[in-house]
């Protein structure tokens, strides 16, 4: 949302002279931004993990699974916990295919690299045509990158 924000931003002050504003010398900085919502982000899991944490939710972290108890049980890192109410927050992992799959995926990323990022890049490739990928192409595009979207197949239906 910070990013895409960001975004808004930039094509609201690309827009300005339309409307009889004058902007000359208006500069992006990734880094602030980049620092701003980090900071923004780290707030929000505190807040998250607080308000789980004062209704009495326990957070176990690691690899779990249900198991077969006759009680509601999961089992996380060999210790097995039971409740009459289990949530397991799955989260995910992308796949990344291997050089030899595709050659030079390597030196690709994730969507995670994005956050990583210390400065714009002054071209990008977004590959995937979900949304994460349209408004990552786009965020990337309006900030000043010279962006490509690539998707599977050779038409959009």
């Amino acid at each position: 949302q910070v990013m895409w924000n960001t975004a808004v931003h930039a094509e609201f002050v690309h827009d300005h002279a339309d409307y009889g504003f004058e902007t000359p010398g208006v500069k992006f900085n990734w880094r602030t931004i980049k620092e701003k919502r980090d900071a923004y982000v780290r707030r929000l899991n505190d807040i998250y993990e607080s308000n789980v944490k004062k209704a009495h939710i326990d957070i176990i972290r690691g690899y779990g699974k249900f198991t077969s108890d006759p009680e509601p049980t999961i089992e996380v890192d060999g210790k097995k916990y039971t409740a009459p109410h289990i949530i397991i927050a799955t989260g995910g992992r992308p796949a990344v295919p291997s050089d030899s799959e595709i050659p030079g995926a390597s030196l690709g990323m994730t969507s995670d690299g994005f956050f990583e990022l210390e400065e714009l890049p002054r071209r990008s490739v977004v590959v995937g045509a979900g949304y994460i990928a349209v408004e990552m192409v786009g965020i990337l595009s309006t900030l000043g990158s010279k962006s490509s979207l690539l998707i599977r197949h050779d038409k959009v239906l």
